[in-house]
């Protein structure tokens, strides 16, 4: 038989101080920003996208704020709005999630919100 691997009891485990870190942004607070920041290099306007897209000016304010979570379905309807691929604009917020150049929206951390 192999060695048995040995977990400390709870008590064993010293544990040490957390240093406070800064909360990660959300997944959709990243898209939304990344969404309205092309939108805006694009000079196009809320209801110019919302109109191709086919979604409501509000929903597509409230993603944009990443207040909600869209699906992918409207994730792929925004990007070709936003005359761009589904693979281009999440690879987009891949990069700025792993390399935190784009600073979040101001909500942190998990949240409910009321629908």
């Amino acid at each position: 038989m192999g060695d048995l691997i040995r977990f400390p009891a709870p008590h064993e485990h010293e544990h040490e101080p957390r240093t406070p870190r800064e909360p990660e942004p959300l997944w959709r607070e990243v898209l939304g920003a990344r969404m309205r920041r092309r939108r805006t290099d694009l000079g196009l306007r809320l209801v110019d996208v919302a109109d191709v897209a086919g979604i409501s000016v509000q929903y597509l304010s409230e993603v944009e704020r990443g207040r909600k979570e869209p699906s992918s379905e409207i994730i792929a309807a925004v990007a070709g709005a936003l005359q761009t691929s589904l693979r281009e604009l999440t690879g987009t917020v891949h990069r700025d999630l792993t390399t935190r150049t784009l600073a979040p929206s101001p909500i942190r951390g998990p949240k409910a919100l009321a629908a």
